[in-house]
């Protein structure tokens, strides 16, 4: 990996000025948020935002192969790197197709998405090097003999398959490394990051696909696999934003699947396809659309880029990967399949079923679609553990580390996986908002989070969806 500091000056140069003004509006408490954060803090949200927002738009290829470059293999981590074969059979893609086709609110018409290969799956064993120093470098064995490393030093049955974000679009596992190592550590377990397959160039279902592969992967796993089989209640997903997605539509898929008896047929035997101990998400994006009123209301205190900056795919200069073939206004998914429960989660009817899940957010974008999904499940009667960060902004734990509110989050967020495995039963139904400066919490009512009503949301997401095609102009994108 290139490690030349140039690159990074000639990015930051031009945001000097931009630095400059917002320590002076900090210290002399003119800025908006200086009550709220630190100067740290508002120097990374205006600089990250103003690297989202403002910067000339590149193409989404170029977009791409810079953000999947993570940090070096260094320091207190192992790493083991997988290849998950694809099964002998094409049944996972087949009982996938049927889960989709279960969920359309109609049943008829065209299924409104192409139909991906079945492909082996790259993914990454993450584990704790307790015994390394911030240092030491990455031992030159072999990828079976890392994990043996990693197996080594694990205290706890808890597996987390972690599922990265970045809009679908953007990042990989190796991105995502200080994320799942500190689960790793927090748990005692191991964390398994999937690097599923990308749009634009594969939309939907295809990530969630490669998510399905993975989790029966772990179930059953073929004779080549470094892991011995791993039981469902010591699973647990996890993901961030888009990563949140995912695992919220994996979960939906099997319950949707056992909804209609189906099992699938796996490397010659036919397999149950059993609930995980748990979900946990963080920023989770369960409305592609962007339909939630939080996406204009919370605005001021994220860096996401602004509702009508978001559904304007066409601002993309064109490449190889995008405009789509054939064309679409969506990076992620048909224009037809946006309000499909397994694309935006927010729109599903039930959550009966389900494991218990973790749901955080900050004052941001997506705060109002996880309250919804939240409140929804919770008085389907699921076990709901939500929290809300006022103020923070998207994600907001990964990108400013060292704020005692991350490790707030961090520890509440590995604490529920770890009692998802290993005391499931003593999970109860329980909501917190957080500040972040003086981290004192106030108890909420998590059946009471969201006033809107299915039908509501469901307008609002068919609005969006019909501004997005451009049937109808975009009253945002006048202001």
């Amino acid at each position: 990996m290139d490690t030349s500091p140039i690159p990074m000056l000639k990015a930051f140069l031009p945001k000097v000025p931009l630095m400059g003004k917002t320590a002076v509006f900090h210290a002399l408490g003119f800025s908006q948020h200086s009550k709220y954060w630190d100067l740290r803090t508002e120097l990374t949200i205006n600089v990250l935002r103003s690297f989202i927002t403002d910067s000339p738009p590149r193409p989404l290829f170029q977009l791409q192969r810079m953000s999947i470059k993570g940090p070096e293999i260094k320091g207190r981590i192992w790493i083991s790197k997988v290849t998950m074969p694809k099964p002998k059979e094409d049944d996972v893609r087949t009982k996938l197709f049927k889960a989709i086709e279960g969920l359309r609110e109609d049943g008829s018409g065209m299924r409104g998405f192409k139909e991906p290969d079945l492909m082996s799956v790259e993914a990454e064993w993450t584990g704790y090097r307790a015994g390394a120093t911030k240092d030491s470098n990455e031992l030159k064995i072999s990828e079976e003999e890392k994990y043996r490393e990693i197996m080594k030093e694990v205290e706890s049955p808890t597996t987390v398959l972690y599922f990265h974000g970045g809009a679908y679009y953007l990042m990989d596992p190796a991105t995502h490394r200080p994320t799942t190592k500190k689960l790793a550590k927090i748990t005692k377990g191991r964390c398994l990051s999937i690097r599923y397959r990308l749009a634009p160039q594969h939309p939907f279902p295809t990530a969630l696909l490669d998510a399905l592969v993975s989790y029966l992967t772990l179930l059953y796993p073929p004779p080549s696999s470094f892991h011995t089989p791993v039981l469902p209640q010591h699973i647990v997903f996890a993901g961030d934003s888009a990563g949140g997605n995912l695992s919220l539509a994996l979960l939906q898929t099997i319950l949707e699947l056992n909804r209609q008896n189906l099992k699938i047929t796996w490397n010659g035997s036919e397999r149950e396809i059993p609930v995980p101990a748990g979900v946990a998400t963080c920023s989770p994006w369960a409305d592609i659309t962007h339909s939630s009123p939080s996406c204009e209301t919370n605005q001021k205190f994220d860096y996401l880029p602004s509702l009508a900056e978001a559904n304007n795919s066409s601002r993309y200069p064109p490449d190889n990967i995008w405009p789509a073939s054939p064309p679409r206004k969506n990076l992620y998914a048909e224009d037809s399949v946006l309000t499909h429960p397994l694309v935006s989660p927010l729109s599903a009817k039930s959550w009966k079923g389900s494991c218990p899940l973790y749901i955080e957010t900050g004052q941001e974008l997506l705060t109002d679609e996880a309250r919804q999904v939240a409140c929804k499940a919770a008085k389907q009667g699921v076990k709901v553990v939500y929290e809300e960060y006022e103020t923070m902004p998207h994600c907001f734990a990964m990108v400013l580390e060292t704020l005692p509110a991350s490790r707030m989050f961090f520890e509440s967020w590995a604490t529920f996986i770890k009692m998802a495995v290993e005391r499931q039963s003593e999970i109860v139904t329980k909501g917190r908002t957080v500040k972040p400066k003086s981290l004192e919490t106030r108890n909420v009512d998590v059946e009471k989070l969201s006033g809107r009503s299915d039908e509501e949301v469901l307008r609002c997401m068919r609005e969006r969806v019909r501004v997005m095609s451009g049937e109808v102009p975009d009253p945002i994108a006048k202001l």
